[in-house]
């Protein structure tokens, strides 16, 4: 009977969350034993046992790191808040996988303002301990930090509904390669999390001795500061998420022009061509001088704008023509009804201040005759200078030519090819098409300001950006390297104190000298930048989860989805861009309005099923009324679809999606009932290779293939590709046939051996780590791991280890069904 007993609990355990809270820290949880109760989760530290609870899993309040850079040594500081939403106190043991570059020297480790004893584990000690997780846990999550090393401490508990706070800070020396330095934070351990983390921050702040050049982050959307030429802040925020990637931030350092290329080549058969991205920044050293441009303020000045609007409309003004450049030329232009202009001509920049007495004198009323106040700033272009038009307007037009494509025509004849157009569409009653258009066609981009934002921080800080142009006209040659699909296109201007992030394609590898020439006051000058390399092959490094390259691929397919979008938008359906969009999304697992299949639709999704989905889209368009291009919905989908076309970080999925779609470096994979398949992956074309579950094949093939191990972290049941075979995860109890798999490369010595700071460098001093006597390890030179960190979770004294299941991806689908109602 007793037996019977045990035996239920034990599979309503099964049906329970783990208490392991799986984020860039690690808790591995115990409980303590009870007096007088079976080991069942739900017991106290004493007396008769209440019915069977779920064990909750641990909650993160709070993730943020704060990182200090000087001269390329890395200080990270890390504090994290773990909540106990159980109703008994929970302990355990704290792991933390480090960077795979990281080459630890020391670091501290404070618990509630108590430092607290902890350990280095190096590579090999890191991966015995993680496999030993992930056999006892049945949870694969720790698999693709095989190859790192990991710092341990035991954490005292955590009371009933009460919160540990554990901060870690270690240093690591970061190498540059041709002038790019990288630094990367293990942030994707957060989508093994049951719950959004509620808030998650990362601020870098880079100190340099030389000047700093490009800073980007390929990983995710950073607000970067220039604080002065030899120190920049970058920062990343959001609340209620699940990251799924690691933390990655470049930048570049040196007294020349930034020309940082890097490629990658997919591993998969049917995607041969590789993929490039290119970061270029203007020489910091330029002066201000360099380019003169000509600007021209055209303001909406219609009765809609009366109030506010207007006001910080002014304030708007006032700011650019107080920041105009002494070899600048500017003009005004209201407009309404009629229009009114504050010169004939240009004017040069000594005469703002004059200027803003006309500023001040304008009032709104009126209607609004958009085609008339453009073809008036159109005939005020000098064709000779780089001219910045910023059209603002908060409505539809109204008066004279009301047609939005007859305005574009009468634009597209008289507008220069040196004319750039930036539209800021205030409110939702603007024509979305209309504005749109106008930036596309003329080199420029739409901002639209919503109501309640600020429009005159807003508009001032965007011509703070353009306000110095060091290099106009830009084109391109890649001596011979055949490419395409590059984005954006045309290249846009570039100003002093930006960079522009070109994506492409490319097919054949090799080594180019690669030309950028542009305009400068109406010369042209080329910049060589040689033996520039395209790589042929792809490698185990740049494949894994936040490796150099790995974000390239899933960027330009985000580009080229907001590219393909505005066509659609602009354009009207057309079946084959409707088909290059629902490849994509699939492909690289891009959830859009237009492709909410992907976490809708069975998987796997092969050819067949994706010509259905292109059929049903195409019929579901065609059948649909015109769209309207002015009201809310219409504004915030140009905003959206921009910000897609424009973005310099691969699009982040939102909860929902996180947790049907996860992306392993370059590629997407899709929930299908409890098995995790490569968007890939095409049964009708691919035979899979059967491994079981945690076998000895398994965990080599983790070892062998870093793309697999951060793909087997997925879950228990995974298709994934390697070196263009698919292999399949299948249960343990399967009987599979061996396979012949080649060992492993030697691990790098990095993260066992101190790294050597750069001789002009200093780190921040840390607390020492405790030395191991050499009586604590085993005959291999590895960590024994004790009984109650092979057993997590024991209660009554260890009489029953307690069978755990898979926590983060389990547990997400246990979370998420409780919500439903």
């Amino acid at each position: 009977m007793k037996a019977k007993a045990l035996l239920l609990l034990v599979v309503l355990l099964s049906l329970a969350l783990p208490a392991t809270a799986l984020a860039d820290g690690i808790i591995i949880p115990k409980l303590p034993p009870c007096t007088d109760c079976l080991p069942i989760t739900g017991c106290p530290y004493a007396g008769p046992c209440p019915e069977p609870s779920p064990m909750v899993q641990l909650a993160i309040r709070y993730h943020h790191v704060d990182v200090t850079i000087e001269d390329q040594v890395a200080v990270t500081h890390v504090d994290q808040v773990f909540f106990n939403p159980n109703d008994w106190a929970v302990e355990g043991t704290y792991l933390f996988p480090l960077p795979v570059d990281a080459a630890v020297t020391s670091f501290t480790l404070w618990v509630d303002g108590q430092p607290v004893e902890g350990e280095i584990l190096d590579a090999e000690q890191a991966r015995q301990t993680y496999r030993q997780i992930v056999s006892s846990l049945l949870d694969p999550a720790l698999l693709e930090y095989a190859g790192r090393g990991a710092v341990q401490a035991h954490i005292f508990p955590i009371p009933p509904r009460g919160e540990r706070r554990i901060e870690l800070e270690y240093t690591q020396a970061l190498a540059a390669e041709n002038g790019l330095v990288r630094y990367v934070y293990p942030l994707g351990t957060e989508k093994y999390s049951a719950w959004p983390l509620e808030n998650v921050a990362i601020n870098v702040d880079i100190q340099s001795s030389q000047p700093i050049r490009a800073v980007y982050s390929p990983s995710h959307s950073v607000a970067v500061s220039r604080e002065s030429p030899n120190q920049a802040l970058a920062g990343y925020e959001a609340e209620d998420v699940l990251p799924d990637t690691d933390f990655a931030l470049y930048y570049s350092i040196g007294k020349n022009e930034a020309f940082h290329l890097m490629s990658y080549r997919s591993p998969l058969d049917d995607d041969p061509d590789g993929f490039f991205l290119l970061l270029l920044a203007p020489n910091p050293e330029v002066s201000p001088q360099a380019i003169s441009k000509d600007v021209l303020l055209v303001i909406d000045r219609s009765g809609s704008m009366e109030g506010e609007k207007f006001h910080q409309a002014q304030d708007a003004l006032r700011y650019v023509l107080n920041h105009l450049n002494p070899e600048d030329r500017f003009n005004l232009i209201s407009f309404s009804t009629g229009l009114e202009t504050y010169s004939e001509r240009m004017q040069p920049a000594e005469q703002a201040s004059q200027a803003l007495e006309w500023v001040d004198q304008q009032s709104a009323q009126g209607s609004t005759d958009i085609n008339r106040a453009l073809l008036e700033a159109a005939s005020m272009t000098d064709r000779e200078r780089p001219t910045y038009l910023i059209f603002l307007t908060d409505g539809l037009p109204t008066e004279g030519e009301v047609e939005s494509q007859k305005i574009l025509d009468n634009f597209r004849s008289v507008a220069p090819n040196n004319l750039r157009l930036f539209p800021f569409g205030v409110g939702y009653d603007v024509d979305t098409f209309l504005l749109d258009s106008l930036a596309q066609e003329n080199h420029g981009a739409s901002t639209y300001v919503l109501p309640g934002e600020p429009l005159d921080e807003i508009l001032s800080a965007f011509y703070a950006r353009i306000s110095t142009p060091v290099l106009t006209d830009l084109e391109l040659d890649f001596d011979g390297i055949p490419v395409y699909d590059l984005y954006p296109e045309p290249l846009p201007d570039l100003f002093e104190g930006s960079q522009i992030i070109l994506v492409g394609r490319y097919r054949e590898g090799g080594t180019a000298d690669v030309e950028l020439n542009g305009l400068v006051n109406g010369e042209r000058q080329t910049f060589v930048f040689p033996e520039q390399r395209f790589t042929s092959s792809s490698s185990g490094l740049e494949l894994s989860a936040g490796g150099p390259q790995s974000a390239i691929p899933r960027l330009w397919a985000t580009r080229k989805i907001g590219h393909l979008l505005n066509q659609i938008r602009l354009s009207g359906p057309n079946q084959e861009i409707i088909d290059q969009v629902v490849r994509l999304s699939i492909r690289y697992g891009i959830v859009t309005p237009y492709t909410s299949y992907l976490v809708t639709e069975p998987m796997p999704l092969g050819a067949a099923e994706q010509n259905r989905i292109v059929e049903e889209q195409v019929l579901a368009m065609e059948a649909m009324p015109a769209e309207a291009v002015s009201g809310q919905a219409a504004v915030q989908k140009a905003a959206d679809q921009a910000s897609l076309a424009g973005a310099e970080a691969p699009a982040e999925q939102s909860v929902e999606a996180a947790g049907r779609v996860r992306q392993v470096g370059a590629r997407a994979f899709v929930l299908s009932g409890k098995q995790w398949i490569d968007t890939a992956y095409d049964p009708e074309k691919t035979e899979t290779i059967k491994v079981a579950f945690l076998s000895e094949d398994y965990f080599a093939l983790a070892e062998r293939f870093p793309e697999l191990a951060t793909a087997f972290a997925l879950g228990q049941s995974v298709i994934a590709f390697a070196e263009g075979s698919a292999y399949e995860v299948v249960p343990q109890d399967r009987p599979v046939a061996p396979l012949d798999i080649p060992p492993a490369q030697p691990e790098p010595s990095g993260t066992s051996q101190p790294a050597q700071p750069p001789a002009n460098s200093t780190s921040a001093p840390t607390q020492p780590v405790e030395e191991r006597s050499p009586a604590a390890t085993n005959a291999a030179g590895s960590t024994p791991i004790e009984p109650e960190q092979r057993n997590p979770l024991l209660c009554g004294g260890g009489l029953l280890p307690i069978l755990l299941i898979p926590v983060g991806l389990v547990g997400m689908q246990i979370w998420k069904k409780r919500q439903q109602p």
